[in-house]
């Protein structure tokens, strides 16, 4: 199967964000109403509506990873897929401001999240959210690690030389860019007290711009993303985690089962790398570039426990 997405809808998407980020606290819940082509508003805060049959919207939500747009040209051609493959609509939803997306997801104002471990497991335990797909990385594990940077020309060469440093995490529920740094600190005894300072900047973009323009000395930071980086000469890695689940598509409990299990099928069935590359946007720099397979409860819970057991969770 190949789809294309209009160069009109990308357009538009760059019209929305530019008109969007010219406010201080730009909203972009209702970025992507413009893939359904639906004029109708949302508040963010009503809990979607879905029929068995799935004729509604499925609402689906993400973890932020870059800039609003780079998140918007990587997903919208993704649910595209999703659509062809499923006979469902799909609608893109941008989490607010001061909202969480595991909230979203277990009070049902998405039905689908591209998330993290740690969010949820957060899902799954407060809301009775559902596993549905694992990302596979370019070495087809449904796995990925952490990484900690610094800028090129800092004298930080090891983790253990962050004590009495400045470091910025990207969101405070990030898997990669937050806890995985968290047990990496602890591991090398060094707390959250014992930096200078911290910040959470609420995306691994964001994180990787703390360094990059000096505010913040190192920052924990998706595997990808740091490796590009490091590629290109930006920054400088100093600490690889080991491997982890990888991020994933969960569900909310109230998706009928006969929708969830159609889209878990289509997820399974994802080629990003041969039969369903056309009209994807660099997916290959996601956490998922060579699909999906079948995600269950008992992939979560080594890493639960050692986040239980560290206080983390």
């Amino acid at each position: 199967m190949r789809f294309a997405v209009p160069i009109l809808g990308f357009l538009l998407i760059g019209i929305v964000i530019v008109f969007a980020i010219s406010f201080s606290e730009p909203d972009l819940s209702n970025l992507a109403q413009i893939h359904s082509d639906k004029s109708s508003q949302s508040d963010g805060n009503n809990e979607a509506s879905m029929a068995a049959d799935g004729t509604a919207e499925i609402v689906f939500g993400f973890d932020p990873r870059a800039r609003a747009e780079e998140d918007a040209r990587q997903y919208l051609p993704f649910l595209t897929y999703l659509e062809q493959a499923t006979g469902y609509r799909f609608k893109l939803r941008f989490t607010p401001k001061g909202h969480e997306i595991h909230d979203d997801l277990g009070k049902n104002v998405v039905h689908l999240a591209a998330i993290g471990a740690v969010s949820f497991l957060k899902a799954q335990d407060k809301y009775g959210a559902r596993p549905m797909a694992r990302g596979l990385n370019h070495d087809n594990k449904a796995a990925y690690q952490s990484m900690i940077v610094v800028g090129n020309n800092s004298d930080i060469r090891e983790i253990g030389d962050l004590h009495g440093r400045t470091m910025a995490f990207g969101s405070v529920n990030s898997t990669q860019g937050h806890f995985l740094p968290r047990i990496a600190l602890n591991e090398h005894g060094i707390e959250i007290e014992d930096l200078a300072s911290h910040k959470f900047t609420g995306s691994h973009h964001d994180c990787a711009n703390a360094v990059l323009s000096g505010t913040h000395e190192a920052c924990g930071l998706q595997d990808t993303m740091a490796r590009d980086l490091a590629a290109a000469n930006q920054l400088r890695i100093i600490y690889t985690s080991p491997y982890y689940p990888s991020s994933g598509i969960a569900a909310s409990k109230s998706l009928p089962d006969e929708v969830f299990l159609k889209i878990q099928q289509a997820l399974i069935d994802f080629d990003p790398q041969s039969l369903h590359t056309d009209g994807l946007y660099n997916w290959d720099k996601t956490e998922m570039p060579n699909g999906f397979e079948k995600a269950t409860p008992q992939d979560y819970e080594a890493f639960r426990d050692q986040m239980a057991t560290l206080g983390l969770l």
